[in-house]
């Protein structure tokens, strides 16, 4: 296993709570520490993780006995799962798995989906990948599903509906796919949390990029994991063919999710610079923009 501080140039990467943690997560100590990163390459999603979350400590460090968790993927799209629009099921049923190992008394998994919730569920893998892991998949185009929370910390949308799931699980953990979005650039961590927001339209209206940074105060995940299994270079975030996506077999993992998020842009050859709510995240102190503050370890699966 090699370690070392990765040097982020778009070349090298080519070929990561309880209901008390609402609130907006502190700026990151003024000591000189870094955020780690890992990013595992080489493998089957359920081996990624694997050997990922070894690396961070184990499941064990994020989920105890008696614990209620929410797991979070991008299922927004009728796809299926080779179109790379949504989270690999196989990634999303080993961490229900899991998480149920390591004793949480249920595991729920959702997402605010753009084209029909039952049919996205269904022809992305990830309920029946779901229910024969032991989870449970809940419903989320019921506004009756939402609760009004204010962030008076967010630059735009400072009162928004979340998901009852998010506001009501212990822990948090945020799976999306990695991939291109034709308004915001890129969908990773940050751009996940669109799918725990009821009012997506006000997002759209109201600066994209603000309200995504926004977003993120509302629930802090215990950890993100990027899915780039698969990777959708162009004509995200839905796709058009199979030409849309490219095979590359890597996880990133991180308690950090604008960290994750940088070396996320760096992987889909984007600078990170160039999506705005990145460092609008970073500045609401969500995590690290700063590329000498990460420390990624790179780990073959």
């Amino acid at each position: 296993m090699k370690r070392r501080t990765f040097l982020m140039s778009g070349a090298a990467l080519v070929v990561t709570a309880p209901a008390a943690s609402l609130a907006a997560a502190e700026p990151p100590a003024a000591t000189g520490a870094k955020s780690k990163v890992v990013a595992v390459r080489g493998g089957e999603p359920e081996a990624l993780f694997r050997k990922g979350i070894a690396e961070l400590g184990g499941i064990a460090t994020f989920v105890r006995p008696g614990q209620k968790v929410v797991v979070k993927p991008n299922i927004g799209w009728d796809r299926a799962p080779e179109y790379g629009a949504n989270t690999n099921p196989d990634l999303v049923a080993e961490i229900v798995r899991q998480c149920i190992a390591a004793g949480a008394s249920q595991v729920e998994v959702f997402d605010h989906t753009c084209n029909s919730w039952e049919r996205c569920y269904r022809n992305s893998g990830i309920a029946d990948a779901v229910t024969q892991a032991g989870g449970k998949m809940v419903e989320a185009h019921d506004r009756d599903s939402y609760r009004e929370v204010s962030r008076p910390a967010a630059g735009s949308m400072k009162t928004a509906l979340i998901h009852r799931a998010i506001l009501d699980a212990d822990v948090f953990i945020n799976v999306p796919i990695l991939k291109h979005h034709g308004g915001a650039k890129v969908t990773a961590a940050l751009k996940n949390f669109m799918g725990l927001v009821w009012d997506r339209q006000y997002m759209h209206a109201h600066n994209l990029d603000q309200c995504i940074a926004d977003a993120a105060l509302y629930r802090k995940p215990d950890l993100n994991v990027i899915d780039a299994y698969r990777i959708m270079p162009t004509n995200g975030p839905r796709g058009v063919t199979l030409n849309d996506v490219r095979t590359v077999k890597y996880q990133i993992l991180s308690t950090d999710i604008v960290a994750a998020d940088v070396l996320a842009c760096k992987l889909l050859r984007t600078k990170p610079e160039d999506v705005r709510y990145v460092a609008l995240a970073a500045k609401h102190g969500l995590g690290t923009a700063d590329e000498s503050r990460i420390d990624v370890v790179r780990l073959e699966a």
